[in-house]
């Protein structure tokens, strides 16, 4: 075995530990935002599709429909943000990004509040407009991207 098959595998077991450590992200979206999130998971496709993606029932219906494997929670209002919540509390989530409507009242709204305290509770990013969560996704692909190998 020489040096170049030593580095190979190595680089192989690298990427197969990234594999099994995929990054878990929770997609919201208020009903007046959800085309915005639509064209947000489109235009960001090639990294998400390696990703956990877990969403809020009818955010994760329209964004299977885009060919997305997704794990569908119960909707905002019936419960998905506070499972999703629970999910950042135990760990299981890296990375929230909800789509807002600030303009309109939501009978959930204490539900958001909750899961945007927990995000803060246990240091977890959390993007509520389509800007903020371009630059998480970013920040998340420039770290990785350091630590793959050349």
């Amino acid at each position: 075995m020489g040096l170049t098959d030593f580095i190979n595998r190595n680089q192989i077991y690298k990427l197969i530990e990234k594999l099994q450590s995929m990054i878990s992200i929770s997609l919201i979206a208020h009903d007046g935002k959800k085309p915005e999130m639509v064209s947000f998971v489109m235009k960001h496709k090639e990294f998400l599709s390696k990703c956990s993606i877990y969403a809020t029932g009818t955010t994760g219906s329209f964004i299977e429909k885009e060919g997305f494997l997704v794990n569908k929670l119960l909707s905002g209002p019936r419960g998905g943000d506070a499972q999703i919540a629970a999910m950042v509390a135990e760990g299981r989530i890296d990375i929230v990004i909800f789509f807002r409507d600030p303009l309109d009242k939501h009978p959930h709204e204490p539900d958001v509040q909750m899961l945007m305290r927990i995000a803060d509770v246990h240091n977890v990013p959390l993007a509520t407009n389509p800007k903020s969560a371009y630059y998480i996704l970013k920040g998340v692909e420039a770290v990785l991207n350091a630590e793959l190998p050349l």
